[in-house]
């Protein structure tokens, strides 16, 4: 089924394709754009202005407070939201620990730079003399051998970018 809204002027999108970009701008900004709004299948979503699939944290909630208040078996419930159980355990407790920030979507990967012992910067710095690349794999032997641990050769580069500055 195509919905097509009639606009007089030529050109300019109408102020329903507004609102519905704007919105979508807004919940990619803050990282709470679902990116899988079409797996969501509850009856809650289906042809409501007030209840969006593609609001992440809203869709969270709604399947949290369907099994907590409603009672729903939990398989059958992420089913429909279109996640996995254990998926629903992890938001389950971020729910309980953190409230509704808890349903926030959490950033991915490392959360801090990896830094290096005054024994490892020594190593560094002193095949730094050497160049980029070849200064790298020199610091990198010197620094396996003063603290016994490998490091990625983009962290050794780091540093000496550091300690040229």
């Amino acid at each position: 089924m195509y919905l097509y809204l009639h606009n007089p002027r030529q050109g300019e999108p109408s102020a329903q394709t507004q609102v519905t970009r704007s919105k979508t701008d807004a919940l990619r900004s803050v990282g709470a754009l679902n990116p899988h709004p079409a797996a969501v299948k509850d009856e809650i979503f289906a042809g409501s202005d007030f209840f969006d699939r593609r609001d992440l944290v809203q869709v969270r909630y709604e399947m949290v407070r369907r099994v907590r208040t409603d009672g729903r078996p939990i398989a059958e419930t992420a089913t429909r939201f279109g996640v996995s159980r254990p998926t629903y355990y992890k938001l389950s407790a971020e729910f309980e620990r953190e409230g509704i920030c808890g349903l926030l979507p959490k950033k991915r990967g490392p959360k801090g730079g990896q830094q290096t012992t005054c024994r490892g910067r020594r190593g560094v710095a002193g095949g730094a003399h050497a160049g980029p690349r070849r200064g790298c794999r020199l610091a990198r032997g010197t620094r396996e051998a003063a603290i016994r641990r490998r490091d990625h050769a983009r962290t050794i580069e780091r540093a000496l970018k550091k300690k040229r500055s």
